[in-house]
């Protein structure tokens, strides 16, 4: 006889293959679906190894975060966000607050979006918060080594996306449309190690979830990310060599009835005298897109559990909460 226990939740975020997802089999590339499906459900983080992203790129866009991070200050400020109707460009330490209520977030960063110059639909449009990144003078090889990792991440956030829809027995080209363009954010991150006198409840950053539709995390060997499980119970998810973190945000909740899940973390750099660096990759659907029940959902269900919302105002809204300006 084996007793019956009551379920636990995970304990720990699972690792994806991502080989078979790359065949001309449909049916291998469906059991890869179904392996981020149950992830999805469970965790709504998972790892990814095999992805098609070399390693030395990886490693090469951490080192480059360490020495972005390492120009004097007078250059960092020169780029300061704030000097923008957006977030782009430079983050002073402290310049964000993740989770509302709590201290600002001890963490120093900086980060690009679409590139949207004069010729640009969005600034033909007159769309908010978007227009030109801000790119360092004195560094010049920072921008062209930057752009080509966002590319490579965003390929990737693609090819995910089209798991993603596979995993709703929806057309695997559901998303492509909206990610032809995505309206995605990168940033490098740095977090020093937190100090004795940070104030209660003051971490690197604060617990909250991730607002659009895929996070691609790469993190350094620091570790210090911390992730909810369905119990409550915070879980490590500490670094794997070679492998990105996988998140999903806000808009897969709404396109998924709940099913699917945006899973509230955290950072806690508590090493005594190491600094961390990440690069998280949002890759969000384009501006206008309309985030809504996806079909297969609503056959079986009947109704949407959320109202739909455009890409756009969405992004918008959060950045203006959690940084005091907008997109």
């Amino acid at each position: 006889m084996i007793i019956y226990e009551p379920p636990h939740a995970a304990t720990e975020i699972p690792v994806i293959d991502l080989a078979d997802s790359y065949s001309d089999d449909i049916e291998k590339r469906r059991k890869v679906a179904w392996e981020i499906h149950k992830a999805c459900v469970d965790t709504g983080f998972f790892y990814v190894k095999n992805h098609s992203i070399p390693q030395e790129v990886m490693d090469n866009q951490l080192e480059l975060a360490a020495r972005f991070f390492d120009l004097p200050m007078d250059e960092k400020t020169k780029l300061d966000s704030v000097n923008q109707d957006s977030t782009r460009g430079y983050e002073a330490m402290a310049a964000q607050t993740l989770d509302e209520g709590s201290p600002p977030d001890l963490k120093e960063g900086y980060m690009s979006s679409v590139e949207a110059g004069p010729d640009h639909r969005y600034t033909k449009m007159n769309v908010p918060g978007t227009g030109p990144n801000q790119w360092p003078e004195t560094f010049p090889d920072f921008r062209p080594q930057y752009e080509a990792y966002v590319e490579k991440t965003l390929d990737l956030g693609r090819h995910l996306a089209r798991l993603v829809a596979l995993s709703l027995d929806l057309p695997e080209d559901y998303f492509d449309a909206s990610l032809e363009e995505p309206l995605h954010y990168c940033r490098i991150l740095k977090y020093p190690p937190m100090p004795k006198d940070a104030a209660e409840n003051q971490l690197g950053a604060g617990a909250h979830t991730d607002w659009g539709l895929l996070t691609l995390l790469l993190q350094d060997d620091v570790g210090g990310l911390e992730v909810r499980n369905a119990d409550g119970a915070w879980i490590s998810a500490p670094p794997i060599p070679g492998a990105y973190i996988v998140n999903l945000g806000e808009m897969l909740p709404v396109i998924t009835n709940d099913r699917y899940k945006a899973t509230y973390h955290r950072v806690l750099n508590n090493t005594t005298d190491k600094v961390r660096y990440s690069c998280p990759t949002f890759c969000d659907p384009e501006y206008f897109y309309k985030v809504e029940v996806a079909p297969t959902i609503l056959e079986h269900d009947g109704h949407a559990v959320h109202p739909p919302m455009t890409a756009g105002e969405h992004l918008r809204a959060q950045f203006e909460k959690t940084f005091g300006t907008a997109a």
